[in-house]
């Protein structure tokens, strides 16, 4: 009788040592870039969060369309066992809003600089609905694709004012070289039902972003009931690049 005891104590320690452990893991922070942009613009945040014990990964956003870039990031999300913590820069805000719907395990959402469509609402819609945006006149002449859509860029001589201002020129001048087209039919795509009904979300935005400007993030965020908002005095459209630790921060907030 003594042995059996013995075996169900070291046993229902065990369990309770394994529900302790899950207790305490980390969630996964799955990171989604915008367009113009690539996965390499979360480095600065990666090294923190990584530092700080969050498994993490920078998804790959196609930057196509907003129906197939957000199924890329749920099949990506299927595939993660852990709790999840999506953050989605700019563009990348709408594909996480619809990659996020009906997945269990996102726990949280984190909009940097990023769109939160309503259902029926494009990033264009929402980019445009209040004064202070200007992307438009930086635009390159799009590149015809043979499917009819059209591939957007930015003028390299505009990137750094209109994108990165608080950036270095010299590293504004490599993303401008770098930066990846995102599709005409991808901005002005609708978005469906949006994650951010239902999954409590957090923003983080500059107030000198001139891509999407401020009043369109306070106006989302109030729309979402957001958990937290936070305002970089002076920050651009990269926040994530500009201001690593205080992006991060708020992503560990959302982990917790």
């Amino acid at each position: 009788m003594k042995k059996i005891f013995s075996g169900l104590a070291l046993a229902t320690a065990l369990l309770a040592g394994g529900i302790a452990h899950a207790a305490d893991a980390k969630p996964t922070i799955v990171l989604v870039h915008g367009a113009f942009a690539d996965s390499s613009s979360w480095n600065g945040v990666i090294k923190i969060l990584e530092k700080d014990g969050y498994p993490v990964i920078a998804a790959s956003n196609p930057l196509r369309s907003l129906k197939g870039d957000a199924q890329s990031v749920a099949e990506l999300l299927a595939s993660i066992k852990t709790p999840v913590v999506l953050v989605g820069h700019s563009y990348g805000g709408p594909v996480i809003s619809e990659a996020a719907y009906g997945q269990s395990n996102v726990k949280s959402l984190v909009y940097v600089a990023g769109v939160a469509p309503e259902a029926g609402e494009s990033t264009a819609d929402l980019s445009g609905k209040f004064p202070g945006g200007t992307l438009g006149p930086t635009l390159a002449p799009p590149v015809e694709l043979a499917d009819g859509n059209k591939d957007l860029y930015i003028q390299q001589d505009k990137f750094h004012a209109q994108f990165a201002a608080d950036v270095p020129a010299a590293e504004a001048k490599l993303m401008a070289a770098t930066q990846r087209p995102v599709t005409a039919e991808a901005l002005h795509e609708k978005s469906t039902e949006p994650a951010w009904k239902t999954v409590p979300s957090y923003f983080v935005y500059g107030d000198l972003d001139k891509n999407i400007p401020a009043q369109a993030q306070v106006f989302m965020a109030e729309r979402a009931h957001a958990k937290e908002v936070v305002k970089v005095k002076g920050g651009s459209h990269v926040v994530m690049i500009s201001n690593p630790k205080i992006v991060a921060n708020l992503i560990e907030k959302a982990a917790k």
